[in-house]
């Protein structure tokens, strides 16, 4: 991946400073601002008081944490109670506050939304707690400022704009700075951006000529102006000028140093801070990603609603139950022991009223008593169970030792929390393919120069070295990795030859060289080799440390062949050219950008001839060569027929060319050069149209091919992911035929599919193109296929079509039409040049239509928006789950686009890694992480919400029975603890444990068979008629609950807080057992769970009945004496899940899903392997 931001490292030597005559230019700027001082930033160097007397900039100091003492209960519970449920709770919790309402005890209602709120909070505080000790580590540090002349120590919360700092070798940036001078005489200074972007290559930065002479170790004389833009959160962009002793001097990203960064192989540099605190680049980056939902979630949403819709159906019974019982005993209220009128004493009450509104007031106080009283049909404990399902989820996930890699030590990441079951039910997989798909560690392989190809057989670096310094009698370099060389291109460069082919070989190895932004690394001690025949020879380590890997490969290729990069300057490359030194000044760069898509450098040679040497892609750098001769014609043609073949391997291909720069050339270019350099308005476009001046008639030298080796374990982790019916499709900016070799090797296209290929460089033909393949291929019209996929996810969302031809754990038949037929053997491949114009036109629904009936997709040459762009296209069209994977900053609006964005912990950086909600080493594991994590957590949560919409539901119908036959008065016959415990201590311990370790199926059967995910995308754990029959079952459930002990103790004189007592332990077995019935892997907390909660249920009972003021007083001491309260609660739990029972019986024998068939295969596989050793221990 490059960069691509402008990176113009300052390059002006002594006798390129002189004042000069401008001449026409052929090229002119439209610009003509003026720039004030209201739309840039004046930073007056050593002066900080005067920086900040107008502007206030920020000061050092930053600030992670989101509370403070005084704000934490405020904004927390604000946040917190932007939950809808939330609010609701509170509402009730308010209402029962009311006298005409309270029907538990006030401080007792206000428990489970105090619990919750408690909980929540107290996360919340501990995880800010950590970030203010982060702060105040980091706002204590101390660094060097310059006061009164003399470095003096200071806390890097008081640094200020303006500050002139100095921070020693391994020490840390305090804030953004720009380079004033550095202990190298040249001005380099080398720095570690790993905490900014988690690369760990070294990269140069540059103190500009006309301040470095002047600083010291111990002091700086630079008194000058920076005007530079607004603070902005692009890292790898600086626009800026330093006016100094009457110069304009441009400032650029090669001359700043970011807060975070940390300085290495560098003793000291000295800088000028130019942003501090929050305005610091550093911390503009630091938002998080964006809040993802769960679908699972928003479906829960819909069954909740339906729950409030019984919760009003049965307010309004009671209340019109309430409203006609008043009615018929109007004349009898003064009697009866729940209504009277007026006190019955003789005291100071005597004629008063008794708490009697009328019939219209008691029917709605009724109306809001029932809500009060069956409040948990909505279950607040839901949110909070899930929240802990999901991060002991995530915690197994983090400790599977399959997703560990051994090589970088590095392990699986949760990053999100909220999206766990999202990983069981993903329908598409858009994947990059270079460091992804690929190790995005580049190894040079074959060169194309002056028309004839090379390949080379692999020596190792020494054997390179030594041929290369042979007969020279010099130091030999030792590169760390094996290059690949051609003894016949080795012979050819040894020559002292003028022919054309060895000039070009020459120059061509000079451009690899020096037309990169590498930096060499030698080692700091000298090996002498002693062979038998020769005499001692130096052999010096060298190592390549750059911010692209491809140039890191093609400089040390040119190592390889004799070509050694040794050192950088500011305005100097020294390159051993097979043992003679050749110093080079760098008189200008113009960097990789995606916009010309080639580099470029202008060099000086020691002849004072000036070169620009050029490198890029292939469809750039063919349109900017010399006119056409008849060699060249040649030459060009050979070599993309060469390219042509390297793409077909799988390699990565560059074009490399030359030119020669007259002095009129050269002197309109710098003009130009300085003119776009020191611009504060579109720095970056100016500076694109002065390298056009010079990237143009360009001799074609040759060209490069590069291997970027697939990742082990991708081929079987994407033939295993399609299997389990999802579609993969790769998005990469590398060429076509690269893009195709690859995905044959990875087994993602096969020799068996058509190609449809989709080459469109207009609007007409991208439509024709389109058109004519849906013809071609009798697919449906976009129209009518949208409509059936809409149709298909509405039956998913409700009612399932799951049908017994299934039963063969056959693809997933929610989407079968989409893999079956001839458009199986489809793949699309498109480039970038026709997204443009089909993301931008009306023709994404033909485009959606075609690429969704295709079984491979294939897009190359694409921008990071349009691979967002493809993302969107399937979530707005389908409610299917999409997941994102890459490695690199330009796949991070792709993660973050797509329902579930996975990062690579790789080469590119830590961008995609912090933008994503999930984070590994390798592709391969992304296997396990859907089949395996991603089927357990979607089957685990799935049933978590109907168990708790079942086990709230149960426990309010029961109470909706009493209050039906006792008048309609709102009493309860259970205490207001018993109430209150029964979802939040009494039956949740359970829930939690088995949503974190149940597991219905073995990981191995899960990988052997990857068509069971297909569960997933059927929604057969959690949907609409689950949801109705679950509600059917409660309703059985709670009428045995109630009636059973109702008709056992009829005729008895056990009182009412007798009956709750004995109903609050049947419903507390009753949904445990129930749990019970539906576990598929028992263990031993699982047991403890379960059976403990019903110990400690009763073990709540027996302490609350011990309390002589309460109504339940020595009620369970009666009770449990009493065999028939034991058969009562026997006969309840029978009765109640007998028809359960039966249908789960039932389905298992006549009509198994998938997962009940492999589940038996998985029993029947274990009870084989268990004879079997018996039988061989009995031997």
């Amino acid at each position: 991946m490059e960069h691509n931001a402008p990176h113009v490292p300052p390059s002006e030597t002594s006798h390129s400073r002189r004042h000069r005559v401008r001449p026409k230019s052929s090229v002119q700027f439209d610009d003509n601002i003026i720039i004030h001082d209201d739309n840039a930033n004046l930073i007056y160097v050593n002066d900080p008081v005067k920086t900040n007397e107008k502007y206030e900039f920020s000061g050092n100091a930053i600030r992670t944490s989101r509370y403070t003492l005084l704000t934490f209960l405020p904004k927390n519970l604000f946040i917190q109670f932007h939950r809808v449920a939330y609010l609701y709770f509170l509402a009730i919790a308010a209402l029962n506050q009311l006298p005409p309402l309270a029907v538990f005890g006030r401080t007792v209602s206000l428990f489970p939304l105090l619990f919750v709120l408690c909980v929540t909070a107290i996360k919340d505080a501990y995880e800010d707690w950590r970030r203010h000790r982060s702060d105040c580590h980091e706002n204590n540090r101390e660094c060097l400022v310059l006061q009164s002349a003399q470095f003096r120590s200071k806390r890097w919360k008081n640094v200020q704009a303006g500050d002139v700092v100095k921070i020693f070798a391994d020490g840390m940036i305090p804030a953004d700075v720009v380079l004033l001078g550095t202990s190298d005489p040249s001005g380099v200074a080398y720095i570690q951006t790993m905490n900014l972007d988690g690369e760990s290559n070294l990269k140069t930065r540059f103190a500009k000529q006309e301040t470095a002479s002047l600083v010291l170790p111990d002091a700086c004389a630079v008194d000058g102006v920076i005007r530079c833009e607004p603070p902005n959160r692009n890292i790898y962009e600086f626009t800026a000028n330093m006016e100094f002793n009457g110069h304009k001097i441009p400032l650029n990203q090669s001359n700043i140093v970011l807060r975070g960064c940390m300085l290495k192989n560098t003793n000291w540099i000295i800088g000028v801070v130019v942003y501090a605190g929050q305005q610091t680049k550093a911390m503009m980056n630091s938002a998080a990603s964006p809040s993802k939902r769960s679908k699972l979630e928003s479906y829960m949403n819909r069954e909740t609603l339906w729950l409030s819709v019984f919760l009003f159906i049965m307010c309004a019974v009671v209340a019109l139950g309430m409203n006609l019982w008043l009615i018929r005993h109007e004349d009898q209220l003064d009697t009866l022991p729940y209504y009277r009128k007026k006190f019955f004493d003789n005291g100071p009450n005597e004629g008063r009223k008794y708490r009697y509104y009328g019939i219209t007031m008691e029917t709605f106080f009724s109306f809001l008593s029932s809500i009060i009283v069956f409040q948990i049909m909505i279950p607040i404990s839901l949110y909070i169970t899930m929240e802990l399902v999901r991060l002991g989820q995530s915690y197994f996930m983090i400790e599977d030792k399959d997703m560990y890699d051994t090589k970088s030590g590095s392990r699986f990441q949760c990053r999100s929390l909220n999206i766990n079951e999202d990983l069981g039910q993903i329908r598409y997989v858009f994947s990059d393919k270079t460091g992804t798909l690929t190790e995005n560690k580049m190894e040079f392989q074959r060169a194309s120069i002056h028309g004839k190809n090379y390949r080379g057989s692999l020596l190792t670096d020494d054997k390179s070295t030594e041929a290369a310094a042979a007969n020279n009698g010099k130091r030999k370099w030792n590169l760390k990795s094996e290059i690949a060389v051609d003894s016949e291109l080795m012979a050819l460069l040894q020559k002292d030859s003028n022919l054309d082919e060895r000039i070009a070989a020459h120059e061509f190895f000079l451009t690899l060289a020096a037309c990169n932004t590498v930096i060499p690394i030698l080692s700091s001690s000298k090996v002498s080799s002693c062979e038998k025949d020769e005499s001692n020879q130096d052999i010096e380590g060298i190592d390549y440390q750059g911010e692209s890997p491809d140039e890191q490969a093609l400089v040390s290729a040119a190592s390889a062949y004799g070509y050694t990069l040794f050192e950088r300057t500011s305005g100097n490359v020294v390159i051993d050219v097979n043992g003679e030194k050749l110093r080079l000044d760098v008189l200008g760069l113009h960097e990789f950008d995606s916009v010309r898509k080639r580099m470029s450098v202008i060099i000086r040679f020691p002849d004072n001839a000036v070169k620009v040497l050029v490198k890029g892609a292939d469809t750039s750098m063919f349109s900017i060569l010399a006119p056409d001769s008849e060699g060249n014609n040649r030459i060009q043609h050979k070599t993309q027929s060469h390219l042509n073949e390297y793409s077909m391997q799988g390699l990565r291909t560059l074009v490399v060319g030359s030119r020669d720069l007259s002095d009129a050339e050269f002197e309109e270019w710098q003009n130009m050069y300085e003119d776009a350099s020191t611009s504060l308005t579109d720095r970056a476009a100016k500076l694109r149209q002065t390298a056009a001046l010079i990237e143009c008639k360009l001799k074609l030298l040759g060209a490069t091919g590069i291997e970027d080796k697939l990742q082990e374990g991708v081929p079987e982790a994407i033939e295993c992911i399609r299997e389990a019916g999802i579609k993969v499709w790769v998005l990469t900016g590398d060429k076509q035929e690269t893009a195709i070799s690859i995905g044959l090797s990875c087994k993602l296209l096969n020799g068996d599919m058509q190609q449809i290929i989709i080459n469109g460089t207009s609007e007409v033909e991208c439509r024709k193109l389109l058109t004519d393949a849906i013809a071609k291929y009798g697919l449906q019209s976009s129209s009518r296929e949208h409509q059936n996929l809409k149709r298909k996810t509405d039956s998913r969302h409700g009612c399932p079509d799951i049908h017994n031809d299934t039963k063969s754990l056959g693809l997933p038949k929610s989407n079968a039409g989409k893999e079956e037929g001839t458009t199986s053997q489809l793949a699309l491949i498109i480039d970038g040049t026709s997204l443009v114009y089909i993301l931008e036109k009306d023709l994404q629904s033909e485009l959606f239509n075609l690429a969704t009936s295709c079984r491979v997709v294939l897009c190359c040459r694409v921008a990071p928006l349009q691979k967002a762009g493809i993302v969107d296209l399937i979530k707005s069209r389908t409610d299917d789950l999409t997941l994102a994977i890459g490695d690199g900053a330009n796949d991070v609006s792709m993660i973050q686009m797509a329902d579930v964005g996975v990062g690579i912990c790789g080469q590119e950086g830590r961008q995609a890694v912090m933008a994503s909600d999930f984070a590994m080493a390798q592709f391969q594991f992304l296997k396990k992480l859907l089949l395996v994590h991603g089927h357990w957590n979607y089957q685990r949560v799935g049933y978590l919400v109907l168990y708790n919409f079942y086990r709230n539901a149960v426990f309010v119908l029961m109470l909706f029975w009493y209050i039906l036959c006792t008048a309609f008065s709102t009493t309860s016959a259970l205490t207001e603890w018993s109430s209150v415990f029964y979802s939040v201590i009494y039956t949740s311990i359970p829930t939690i444990i088995i949503g974190v370790l149940d597991k219905d199926l073995s990981h191995s059967t899960l990988l052997q068979y990857p068509k069971l995910y297909g569960t997933g995308h059927r929604h057969e754990a959690y949907n609409l008629q689950l949801f109705w029959i679950t509600m059917i079952d409660t309703l059985w459930q709670s009428l045995v609950l109630f009636y059973i002990p109702l008709f056992t103790y009829k005729d008895s004189t056990i009182d009412i807080w007798s009956m709750g007592s004995l109903w609050t332990i049947s419903v507390v077995i009753l949904v445990n057992v129930h749990l019970a019935m539906d576990i598929n892997q028992w263990a031993l907390v699982s047991h403890v769970a379960v059976w403990g909660s019903i110990i400690i249920t009763y073990g709540c009972l027996v302490i609350l009945d011990s309390i002589p003021a309460f109504p339940n007083y020595g009620t369970i001491y009666h009770l449990a004496s009493s065999p028939t309260y034991w058969m009562t609660i026997l006969l309840i739990i029978v009765v109640a899940l007998l028809p359960r029972f039966s249908c789960k019986a039932f389905y298992q024998v006549f009509c198994p899903s998938d997962i009940q068939i492999a589940r038996e295969a998985e029993t029947m596989s274990k009870q084989h392997d268990d004879l079997q050793s018996k039988c061989l221990f009995s031997k």
